[in-house]
C-alpha cells in the first residue's frame, strides 16, 4: 500500500507540488500552513557543529569479549564470551564539517557499547598521546587549530608557536607528522583510550588501565602529495570507504586489548602514569588480549545517527573509573556539557543515545522533554521518597581513588622529561619514515616566522640531533 505524505501532525496532504495562491497570479497565502511548516522546517535542519571533531563518519557494530580479564575488572561488559552492541565514530580534530578527510590530522576514535549496565563510552583518538598534559590549555590548543579571527584561515603561525611554547606537545606533533598522521581510511588506524582509567574487580582492588584498539586491516598511509591528489577529486574519501566497505559485506575489524598496572606500580614508575603526553612501554606493560569489535552495519539516517550521536567520557559503567589524568578529569564534564549545549537538555534520550538497559532517574522537565517522567513511579519525581521510587544501589559503589603523592611528580607543567619518549619513538623509525617526518614537518612549516621555527628546532635538537639536523634539511630544501 502507497504510503500518504502527511503533515508533522499527521494530516494527509493532498499537494505538494504548488503553494496556495490568491488567485493564478498570487501572492501567497499564510493560510497554506503547509507551505509554512515546510520552510519552518528547513531553516531548522542544521544545529551547530562540534566545536571539534566536526567531520566524521561511523557505523553500528558488536564486540566480542573472547579473553578474560575478570581479575581486574567487575564490569559485565568484559564477561568472557559476551557480546555487546556498539557504535563507532571516527572523526579528525581541525577541520569543519565541509573539511576534506585526506588532510593530515589527527583522528578522533569514540566508541559506544550499549551494555546492560548502561552506555560505556571510550572516547579516545588513533594515537596513544596527545598534545597537552593540562585541561587550561586545551582551549588555547584549539583555537589554533581554528581560523585566525582576522585573515579567517587556518594559521601555521599559530601552530607552531603554540607547538614551540609547550614541549609536552613534541610527542604527539611527532605523531602527527608521521605517515600515522594520514591514514588511508578509518579502517587502517589504531584507536586509543589514551588517557589512564581504572578497573575495579569484585573484591575492591583497582588497577589503572590504558585502552589500545589495533586495526586488523593493517596499517596504511598516504604521502602529502597523495592525500592531496585524493582531495582533487573527492572530499569524502572516509566517508565513501567505512560506507562502501560495510555495505559490501566486508565488516572491518579491531582487536582489542589492555595494559594494566597496579597501584603500587603506579608510584615508581620514571614518568607520570597519568600523564596524557605520556605511553606506558609495552615492555614494562605488555598488551592483555579482550576481544574484538566489529561494524557490520551503515546507519540508515547519518544525521540521526551519526551526527547526533553523543560520546561522552563520562559514561562509565561499573568496575570502570576515572583516574589522576588532569585532561580526562575535565573532560568528564567538558563532553556532555558540550551535548547539552548542541543537542539539548535531553541529549541521552534521542534513540542513538539510549541505553539499551531499563532508565530511572529524576530529571525534570526541560527543553523537549519527550520521556515524561523516568522514576517509573507518578507520585516518585523526587528522592527520597515514600512511593517506591528507584533507589540507590551500596553494591556497585566504587572503591577510594588514592588522590595522595608525590605533589612535585605530578605536577604536569614543570619539571617532565618531553624528550625521552618522542626519542624512543624516533629511534623506532627506519631511515625512510624518519625522511617523511622530516619532509612533513618541514612542509607544516612554510610561512612560519623563522624565530618561532628555530623554537621549534631547539625541541628536536634535544629529541635527537638527528632529528633536528633533519628538518633543517628538509626546510632548506623546500
Amino acid at each position: 500500500m502507497t504510503k500518504r505524505l502527511t503533515t508533522t501532525a499527521g494530516a494527509p496532504i493532498a499537494d505538494n507540488q504548488n503553494s496556495l495562491t490568491a488567485g493564478a497570479r498570487g501572492p501567497v497565502l499564510m493560510q497554506d500552513y503547509q507551505l509554512m511548516e515546510k520552510l519552518a522546517h528547513q531553516n531548522r535542519e542544521r544545529i551547530p557543529e562540534r566545536t571539534v571533531h566536526a567531520k566524521g563518519w561511523g557505523a553500528h557494530g558488536t564486540l566480542r569479549i573472547t579473553g578474560d580479564i575478570t581479575k581486574y575488572t567487575c564490569a559485565k561488559v568484559f564477561e568472557p564470551g559476551s557480546e555487546t552492541p556498539m557504535l563507532a565514530r571516527f572523526s579528525t580534530v581541525a577541520g569543519e564539517m565541509g573539511a576534506a578527510d585526506h588532510e593530515r590530522d589527527v583522528r578522533g576514535f569514540a566508541l559506544k557499547f550499549y551494555t546492560s549496565e548502561g552506555n560505556w563510552d571510550m572516547v579516545g583518538n588513533n594515537t596513544p598521546v596527545f598534545f597537552i598534559r593540562d585541561p587550561y590549555k586545551f582551549p588555547d590548543f584549539i583555537h589554533t587549530q581554528k581560523r585566525h579571527p582576522r585573515s579567517n584561515l587556518r594559521s601555521p603561525t599559530a601552530m607552531w608557536d603554540f607547538w614551540s611554547l609547550s614541549p609536552e606537545s613534541i610527542h604527539q606533533v611527532m605523531i602527527l607528522m608521521s605517515d600515522r598522521g594520514l591514514p588511508k581510511t578509518p579502517m587502517n588506524m589504531n584507536g586509543y583510550g589514551s588517557h589512564t582509567y581504572s578497573f575495579w574487580n569484585n573484591d575492591g582492588e583497582r588497577f589503572w588501565v590504558k585502552f589500545h584498539f589495533k586495526t586488523a586491516q593493517g596499517h596504511a598511509h598516504y604521502t602529502n602529495e597523495e592525500g592531496n591528489a585524493i582531495i582533487g577529486n573527492t572530499r569524502e574519501g572516509f566517508q565513501e570507504a567505512l560506507f562502501g566497505t560495510i555495505e559490501s559485506g566486508d565488516f572491518p575489524k579491531w582487536r582489542f586489548y589492555v595494559q594494566i598496572m597496579s597501584e603500587k606500580e603506579a608510584e615508581t614508575t620514571p614518568y607520570n602514569p597519568f600523564d596524557l603526553t605520556k605511553v606506558w612501554p609495552h615492555a614494562d606493560y605488555p598488551l592483555i588480549e579482550v576481544g574484538e569489535f566489529e561494524l557490520n552495519r551503515n546507519p540508515d539516517n547519518y544525521f540521526a545517527e551519526i551526527e547526533q550521536a553523543a560520546f561522552s567520557p563520562s559514561n562509565i559503567v561499573p568496575g570502570i573509573g576515572f583516574s589522576p589524568d588532569k585532561m580526562l578529569q575535565a573532560r568528564v564534564f567538558s563532553y556532555a556539557d558540550a551535548h547539552r549545549h548542541r543537542l539539548g537538555t535531553h541529549y541521552e534520550a534521542l534513540p542513538v543515545n539510549t541505553p539499551k538497559c531499563p532508565v530511572h532517574h529524576y530529571h525534570k522537565d526541560g527543553a523537549m522533554n519527550f520521556m515524561g517522567q523516568q522514576s517509573g513511579v507518578t507520585d516518585a519525581y523526587y528522592e527520597p521518597n515514600s512511593f517506591g521510587g528507584p533507589i540507590e544501589d551500596p553494591s556497585v559503589a566504587e572503591p577510594p581513588l588514592r588522590i595522595d603523592g608525590d605533589a612535585a611528580r605530578y605536577d604536569h607543567r614543570d619539571g617532565n622529561d618531553d624528550y625521552s619518549q618522542p626519542r624512543a619513538l624516533h629511534d623506532l623509525m627506519d631511515a625512510a619514515q624518519q625522511n617523511r617526518l622530516y619532509c612533513n614537518t618541514a612542509a607544516a612549516m612554510q610561512g612560519v616566522p623563522q624565530d618561532i621555527i628555530d623554537r621549534m628546532l631547539t625541541h628536536y635538537d634535544k629529541v635527537s640531533k638527528a632529528y633536528g639536523d633533519g628538518v633543517r634539511a628538509a626546510l632548506s630544501e623546500g
